[in-house]
């Protein structure tokens, strides 16, 4: 029986998605994988906004190290926490089926909060720019504040009264079975998430042919094409943390609907498209929706980011 390194973050959410993959390889494969956790960047410093600490690959730099060096031979990722250039030598070998790509609202244990419901003055917590300048354009009488730390320490902040309600990603509430803490769903195509939201991304090395091999049967191709057309909207508009975008690619049969935005940090402005297109070629659809992004504002949008205008920069 040949053992697997799979390399993955300490957190319970991390060990949480990396042991789904374990199991979905060890299952009728004659693989045994076991995991190892790597403290990242974005995990020793979660006192301070990501920014201060770093641009790219805060949550996946000691991954690819470890990769690279050969002391794990996979690694699984949130999709949305990775680069859109890997590293030389490194390549995404596997994108399993995507659960829901929702952001939802989570209110304090026993209550159900929604985004409509909360009261004037609120205070909604999120570490994300993207969801905080969307919770402006739809709310914007509620202090919306940053919020750093692992899934389960955001939820216990809620409970302990320091946020009226966060704004969190459906897909870890669910990969961690607490779905009863969802008080509101946010609408997918107007509340649109982060691009490769909901996905994972198990990378591993590009001349590693048995791995890639026994990899290759986890890939959904719907999941892929969609994250692809998503990433390729961010790729193409040269996004990262700096930038609130969103995202979204729903397959159908034979196609793909794409939408994006890109708004503004205090919500007031909003650049939005979508777009339909073959499912062969998602890329070519990502980047044809960045374009049409440009042509209604976000490049505008964009400028006033260069020029240092965000405050509070964090994690998409």
């Amino acid at each position: 029986m040949k053992e697997l390194r799979l390399g993955t973050r300490g957190s319970l959410l991390a060990r949480t998605q990396s042991g789904h993959v374990k199991s979905a390889l060890e299952k009728g494969s004659g693989v045994s994988v076991r995991l190892e956790v790597v403290r990242t960047t974005g995990d020793r410093y979660q006192d301070r906004p990501l920014p201060e600490i770093g641009a790219k690959g805060l949550f996946t730099q000691e991954l690819d190290r470890a990769l690279l060096g050969g002391d794990v031979d996979l690694a699984v990722h949130s999709l949305k926490d990775l680069p859109t250039e890997l590293p030389p030598g490194l390549t995404l070998a596997a994108v399993p089926e995507r659960v829901d790509p929702r952001d939802v609202v989570v209110g304090p244990r026993g209550r159900v909060t929604t985004l409509e419901g909360l009261p004037r003055g609120a205070r909604l917590g999120t570490g994300s720019l993207r969801r905080q300048a969307l919770a402006r354009a739809f709310r914007d009488d509620l202090e919306v504040e940053g919020i750093r730390g692992n899934l389960d320490t955001r939820i216990r902040k809620v409970d302990d009264g320091r946020y009226d309600a966060i704004v969190v990603a459906a897909a870890g509430i669910i990969r961690l079975g607490l779905e009863e803490r969802i008080g509101d769903w946010l609408e997918r195509t107007s509340w649109l998430p982060s691009p490769g939201q909901g996905a994972l991304a198990v990378v591993a090395r590009n001349d590693d042919r048995e791995v890639l091999e026994i990899l290759r049967r986890l890939d959904h191709d719907a999941s892929r094409a969609a994250v692809l057309a998503e990433r390729t909207v961010l790729e193409s508009l040269g996004g990262g943390c700096q930038v609130p975008i969103g995202s979204l690619g729903l397959p159908f049969d034979g196609g793909l609907r794409l939408w994006a935005l890109v708004a503004s940090p205090d919500g007031r402005r909003l650049a939005r498209s979508d777009r339909t297109g073959g499912i062969d070629d998602p890329a070519a659809l990502g980047r044809e929706v960045a374009s049409v992004l440009r042509d209604r504002g976000a490049i505008e949008i964009l400028e006033s980011l260069d020029r240092g205008s965000v405050p509070d920069f964090t994690h998409p």
